[in-house]
């Protein structure tokens, strides 16, 4: 099984949000990851690995607040019950739920550069690490017609249940990979092919939207035949961290605090812009 380089560390921080209250919203959490890369980039902070959950929250990109019709494409994720947030990394719309697990790794390239690819890659292998003890095996490609596809989409069988994205800030790597766990994956699809078809209604675009097939998604309980949780996922994680080296588990420093109030500003103002509907 491949190790990447950049998952040996001397100690691995752990900062685990899985278990938050619905409070917790989008904004913050990206706020987070960009205080830790900072945090990291300076060499104030280990390679850290964040577990998160957000309830009924659509992670939106830049080019999905650009829809023709957007007013209308957020109207679907209302009617489902669902908040949306305009996000700072790349990709499009994602969906966030009690079933989904997030995970952030971050790492520092003070030393370093590290690659696209790579930052990528070493995502995809600490997965393996962590689902090949539940014998779910996957594939590493673009599956076209999923939710924000991508390169390192992760599947089973045309099945995708994970895609991975990337931010960086001051020196500092956040790798992000929602994982759905549990639920349904084609329900999760389903409700954004709504969202693409009310926000086009069949106008052409210079950007080209996935059409969206429900039944290329899935949640990895649906692809094991098997009940698969969010804390039995967070703890398979946990395992995969250990047999990396020691863990140290903290919360934000004081100094990643103050940097955080200062990028959840910038993503508030980002949020007030991308919809703003004069």
């Amino acid at each position: 099984m491949t190790v990447s380089p950049l998952l040996n560390q001397t100690v691995w921080r752990v900062i685990d949000q899985s278990s938050m209250e619905g409070n917790f919203d989008g904004r913050q959490s990206f706020a987070i990851d960009d205080a830790l890369c900072q945090s990291a980039g300076l060499g104030e902070s280990p390679a850290t690995a964040r577990l998160w959950v957000h309830q009924n929250t659509v992670m939106l990109g830049i080019q999905d607040t650009r829809l023709p019709h957007l007013q209308d494409a957020l109207h679907v994720l209302e009617n489902a019950g669902y908040r949306y947030v305009a996000r700072n990394s790349g990709g499009l719309a994602v969906v966030l739920d009690e079933g989904v697990l997030n995970l952030s790794l971050i790492f520092s390239e003070k030393e370093r550069p590290i690659s696209i690819d790579e930052a990528y890659q070493t995502m995809a292998d600490f997965i393996e690490r962590t689902l090949a003890p539940l014998g779910i095996d996957f594939e590493v490609k673009e599956i076209t017609r999923s939710y924000c596809p991508g390169r390192y989409d992760l599947s089973s069988r045309g099945r995708k249940f994970a895609g991975i994205s990337q931010r960086r800030v001051r020196r500092g790597v956040a790798v992000q990979i929602y994982l759905c766990v549990s639920g349904s994956g084609p329900a999760r699809a389903a409700m954004i092919r709504d969202f693409y078809r009310h926000g086009l209604q069949g106008e052409t675009t210079r950007f080209s939207y996935p059409d969206i097939d429900p039944n290329v998604m899935a949640s990895l309980e649906e692809i094991g035949g098997r009940v698969l949780t969010v804390p039995m996922m967070a703890n398979a994680i946990f395992q995969t961290l250990r047999s990396l080296g020691p863990l140290l588990t903290s919360g934000l420093s004081t100094s990643e605090s103050e940097t955080f109030g200062y990028y959840y500003e910038r993503m508030i103002r980002r949020n007030e812009k991308a919809f703003r509907f004069d």
